[in-house]
């Protein structure tokens, strides 16, 4: 944003900013019908020093004025793939299906995820995250032998490096059959554990759907570690393994967070049955992230090549209306399971708003990207705009909902303990050695 020139060093205020009541608890002021309202905020020592509303002053050193523009907290991203990410160019789905994507990335995994092919594989997909303004990642690493002894590490590397630009986390992930092994699946806890990650795995309606939940619970509160499914990625209505996770949850007396992606089954499913799951998942104070644009590729496509019927999203409002909280996230990037994608969460926003009507009213949807991820995830952080908060948020030039999500916002500033960060995309070129 080449208009807008934060200082070097020293204080600085953002006078005319929008803002949005979701995302600034507390803040007294007049807000409009969209949420929004203008406000100054100030920023000192890497921490908003206060935000209030906007008066109108004469010009001044260190105070820049926004004429408007939104400021959003920085993102939090907490459903990916950054061990898949990038190797549509080597492992193309061959028929955008989700059997064919399956078996691109097995192939794909077992012939080339080698430490240095996956690290260089992260690194490129984490430095286009923080460029589009996220702080935190959760990413999901395909956790079958082999290939848990080469992600693991590279994960615990990664999560180092970039330690103050990026909080990353890690769930395990393999079909819940791989329980029952249960030597092995020992092994994986510990190994989630030591590396301070989290719990997960992919739920099918197997006979014995039930023991396994039970198992995988019991080794979370032994672990003290939290869950995180992949559950009911189908239109197939008898796939009901969300309401299982929450009789589990239930049952076991489970104390920590468990996060549950896709749940796409859940719209394909009588009023009743939903109602159902959903009073259960309330109960048991799961959450769900839903993965529009991940969804809307795989789900419904037809081999007749006729045109999908439904959009492959789950109930979020139904949900919402029942106090589940929920998010949306990235899911997959430029891989088998999703051909496009960057790591923008601007980008997931903009197409939820549409898949999922974020709109009419906006109400809290912000949350969605923000500071509900950013609970689930455990961060110190609030994912909130906000006075003692850290300065970390990104300015777009659009003034209304209806501008900043029109456009990709491509030249948006991201500050980072108030400091405007270096936004240049890494180029694809970058990975060409790795798609020979």
């Amino acid at each position: 944003m080449t208009d807008i020139e934060l200082p070097a060093s020293g204080a600085y205020v953002l006078a005319g900013a929008r803002v949005h009541a979701s995302l600034t608890p507390g803040l007294r002021a007049d807000f409009d019908s969209d949420g929004f309202a203008l406000v100054d905020i100030g920023v000192a020592a890497g921490k908003i020093a206060g935000i209030t509303a906007a008066r109108h002053r004469a010009p001044e050193p260190g105070t820049l004025d926004l004429n408007g523009r939104i400021v959003l907290p920085a993102f939090v991203d907490c459903h990916t793939h950054l061990d898949k990410g990038h190797i549509w160019a080597r492992s193309p789905n061959p028929d955008g299906s989700f059997p064919g994507a399956l078996s691109a990335v097995g192939t794909d995994r077992a012939a080339r995820w080698n430490a240095d092919d996956v690290a260089r594989r992260m690194e490129f997909s984490l430095r286009c995250a923080y460029a589009h303004g996220t702080r935190a990642i959760r990413t999901h690493l395909d956790s079958s032998p082999p290939q848990d002894a080469i992600s693991w590490p590279v994960f615990e590397t990664m999560r180092e490096r970039w330690k103050g630009r990026i909080e990353l986390q890690a769930s395990c992930l393999f079909g819940i059959d791989a329980i029952r092994d249960e030597a092995w699946f020992d092994t994986m806890v510990k190994r989630v554990a030591a590396a301070g990650g989290v719990l997960g795995a992919v739920t099918y309606m197997v006979p014995d759907l039930d023991e396994l939940l039970d198992r995988i619970f019991r080794a979370a509160i032994e672990h003290g570690l939290d869950l995180d499914f992949h559950a009911d990625e189908t239109d197939d209505v008898s796939a009901v393994s969300l309401r299982k996770i929450a009789e589990a949850s239930l049952w076991s007396g489970f104390e920590g967070k468990v996060l549950v992606g896709h749940c796409c089954s859940l719209a394909r499913q009588p009023d009743r049955e939903v109602a159902d799951t959903l009073a259960k998942v309330a109960k048991a104070g799961l959450s769900v992230v839903s993965l529009p644009m991940c969804n809307l590729y795989l789900q419904d496509r037809r081999p007749d090549l006729t045109t999908p019927r439904w959009r492959g999203v789950t109930l979020l409002h139904e949900m919402k209306a029942h106090g589940i909280p929920v998010a949306v996230a990235s899911d997959n990037t430029r891989d088998p399971f999703y051909a496009y994608g960057d790591l923008d969460m601007l980008e997931v926003y903009r197409m939820a708003t549409r898949i999922l009507h974020f709109d009419h009213p906006v109400a809290d949807w912000p949350k969605a990207v923000a500071e509900t991820p950013g609970d689930i995830m455990r961060l110190q952080s609030p994912g909130t705009l906000g006075a003692g908060a850290a300065a970390d948020f990104v300015v777009f030039r659009g003034r209304s909902w209806t501008e900043l999500l029109s456009r990709p916002e491509s030249d948006r500033l991201v500050v980072r303990g108030g400091k405007a960060i270096d936004t240049r995309l890494p180029d694809y070129s970058e990975l060409d050695e790795l798609m020979a």
